[in-house]
């Protein structure tokens, strides 16, 4: 089989790259995702050479590198239009679970022996296209099967996040999946407890996103897959409910709100697993505030939590708001047209009482439904004269 001569492939600086290098191919992703006719992102290389070689010959082509992870073998090339990684061909020496000693060598097969799955180890010749497949992955590749290398359990103890690399490549790619890859991914699931909670909220995350993200959540909840790490979810209904109202209301499907449905309504449950999976300041907040009931009209809502909060919410409700998802990725919050010197100038004096008379018209804007600065200067007028009254 021969690599399409698809555009990345004439990215600027690669051909300049791949000369400077001589022995190379492409490998992973990219040669993955061009035989499946899905968009390349992320471009890697394999070679021979180790890496300081790598840098010597870049260097000596003018292409920048970044020793990104030369300890293990990676060296990342500065090209045009992103970066490349360029990796020296490796054998594993040790493994923990969590992390790899490795070795460098020169044979193609050992390096494709120490990856994942069959699908992720094709390689191609940057020149002739000729693919490179040493484990059936072609063939796993052609009937959407995710399939470990060798045995399943002895992968999983070299790298417990193999487990949900299984599912999250399953979600992307798979149709059915590998019945020995499924039992050895059960059997060892507690050891996904030895991982940090990072590299697993980053596979969930990824995984929740995916094309079959519904059955294959449902596949790992009946399996107990996540219960070691995450045992407040215990069904996917409400992510099923979630996922047909996005495709719906034309909204891509986005990752913390689908953890969100994958969990209980409850902010102080999903304040507790967003610290548990580290997740940033920003995506905890998030979390929290679509476990919160939908209180208010979505445009109210929307000007006071903001929209992509509000759409959260709408889209997480009991009851299908997806008409007002829908009105609502049209509408763009307002500001306010009044400032506290508009108050001052009808005699306000400057201090508290202004914050405090901005606030009440702000809010008897927002519940006439945000009406143009006419009104609002009748309703502060109408504020003030009430202040005035009252002193």
């Amino acid at each position: 089989m021969t690599l399409p001569d698809v555009p990345w492939r004439r990215r600027p600086g690669l051909d300049a790259l791949i000369g400077a290098l001589g022995a190379a191919r492409f490998v992973g992703g990219a040669v993955r995702d061009t035989l499946l006719g899905s968009p390349v992102s992320d471009i890697d290389i394999a070679t021979p050479h180790p890496p300081q070689r790598v840098v010597e010959l870049a260097t000596e082509a003018g292409i920048k590198t970044v020793p990104t992870g030369i300890a293990h073998g990676t060296v990342t090339a500065v090209l045009p239009e992103g970066p490349v990684e360029v990796t020296t061909l490796r054998r594993d020496v040790a493994t923990d679970g969590r992390h790899a000693q490795v070795a460098f060598t020169d044979d193609w097969r050992a390096d494709a022996a120490r990856r994942d799955f069959t699908i992720n180890a094709l390689y191609a010749d940057p020149i002739s296209g000729e693919v490179f497949d040493y484990f059936g992955g072609l063939d796993d590749l052609a009937a959407r099967r995710v399939r470990f290398i060798g045995d399943p359990y002895r992968r999983i103890a070299e790298d417990h996040l193999r487990i949900l690399r299984f599912f999250r490549f399953l979600a992307r790619f798979g149709d059915a999946p590998d019945p020995a890859g499924l039992d050895a991914c059960t059997a060892r699931a507690n050891d996904l407890m030895a991982l940090s909670r990072e590299r697993i909220a980053d596979e969930l995350l990824k995984l929740l996103v995916a094309r079959h993200a519904v059955h294959v959540v449902a596949v790992m909840i009946e399996r107990g897959i996540l219960r070691p790490v995450l045992p407040e979810i215990a069904g996917v209904d409400a992510l099923a409910r979630l996922a047909g109202r996005e495709a719906t209301s034309a909204i891509a499907p986005d990752a913390i709100r689908r953890l969100a449905a994958l969990l209980p309504g409850d902010p102080d449950v999903a304040e507790s697993v967003g610290a548990r999976l580290k997740l940033s300041k920003l995506q905890r907040k998030r979390l929290i505030s679509a476990a919160r009931p939908l209180d208010a009209e979505p445009r109210a809502l929307a000007y006071r939590i903001g929209p992509e909060a509000a759409t959260d919410r709408l889209l997480l409700a009991q009851a299908d708001r997806t008409g007002d998802v829908r009105a609502l990725a049209h509408w763009t919050p307002p500001t306010l047209p009044l400032t506290g010197g508009a108050l001052v100038a009808r005699g306000i004096k400057a201090g508290p009482q202004v914050a405090h008379l901005l606030r009440a018209i702000e809010e008897q804007w927002i519940a006439e439904g945000f009406p143009n600065a006419d009104r609002v200067g009748q309703i502060a007028d109408a504020q003030v004269r009430e202040a005035d009254s009252s002193v």
